[in-house]
Formats: structure tokens, C-alpha cells, sequence
């Protein structure tokens, strides 16, 4: 196809029916066109394989380079997903250390608490006996003294001077 246009075809389509042409339809070129000489199409043909075949080898190459620029921004991205989630692993580790250090302490508290309570229990074990103890010794005491009162008073009662008795 040439790049003028034949004045048959453009008279073909002016008298095609049922088409109104209107002011849209006027080609900016439309005068530009018939000033032209007509073009040898196998001129252009040469001309077109010519231009294809100076730059064709060019563009290949830089197709074959833009496909590895493409393959190699794959595999960094690859690489840097599997560089972020060791990243997200360490962190996650970090967190997990920081729960055990975190659970350590809580148990080390646990230890304190039951010796403090193993204490406590000891000395109020002790304390009841001790508490018992006591009580058993003044019981022991009080029944003491109120064996010495009846004593005491079994004793003035055979002091103390009986009238005869008048027979």
C-alpha cells in the first residue's frame, strides 16, 4: 500500500451512498495529497526492509537485554523476599526470646513466692507448737495453784482452832 492516497480511491469515497461528508470529515492533508507524485510501491517496500534491517539487529539485541534485566529483577526480588522474612523470622525470634526471658522471670517469682510461703508455713508451725506449748504450761500452772489453794485451805481449816465440843 502507498502512503499517498490514489485519487481513485479518494473519488470512490466521496461517491459512496448513504455517507454525508461533513466539515469533521475533511483531512488536514486532503489538498497535500494530490500535489504529491505518486510513489513506487516497490521503492517503499526496499526502502521499508532497508530501515527494518539497520535497526532490526539493534532492537533484538535490546529485547535479548531488556528480557535478562527483566529475569535478573526477578530473581533480586526473589532474594529480597527471602532476605525479609529471615529478617521477619529474626524478629519473631526476638519476640520469642523476649517471652522466655519474660516466662523465666515469672518463674523465678513462682520459686520466691513458694519458699516465702514454705517459710511462713514453717514458723506457724512452729508458732503452734510453741502456742500450745504455753497454754499446756498454764493449764499445768493453774491446776498447780488450785491444788496449792485446796491445799492451803485443807491446812487453815485444820489450823484453825475448833471449839470443843461439850459432851
Amino acid at each position: 500500500m502507498s502512503v499517498a492516497e490514489r485519487p481513485e480511491e479518494k473519488e470512490a469515497a466521496a461517491a459512496s451512498p448513504g455517507r454525508s461528508r461533513g466539515p469533521s470529515d475533511a483531512s488536514p492533508d486532503e489538498g497535500v495529497v494530490e500535489d504529491l507524485p505518486l510513489i513506487d510501491e516497490k521503492a517503499v517496500e526496499q526502502l521499508t526492509e532497508g530501515l527494518i534491517s539497520h535497526y532490526l539487529p539493534d532492537l533484538q539485541r535490546s529485547k535479548l537485554a531488556l528480557q535478562e534485566l527483566t529475569q535478573n529483577q526477578v530473581v533480586l526480588l526473589e532474594t529480597l523476599e527471602q532476605e525479609i522474612s529471615k529478617f521477619k523470622d529474626c524478629n519473631s525470634i526476638l519476640d520469642i526470646n523476649a517471652l522466655f526471658s519474660e516466662a523465666k522471670r515469672y518463674h523465678n517469682k513462682l520459686v520466691n513466692i513458694r519458699n516465702e510461703m514454705m517459710m511462713l508455713h514453717e514458723k506457724t508451725s512452729k508458732l503452734k507448737k510453741r502456742a500450745l506449748k504455753l497454754q499446756q504450761k498454764r493449764q499445768k500452772e493453774e491446776l498447780e495453784r488450785e491444788q496449792q489453794r485446796e491445799k492451803e485451805l485443807e491446812r487453815e481449816k485444820q489450823l484453825t482452832a475448833k471449839p470443843a465440843r461439850r459432851t
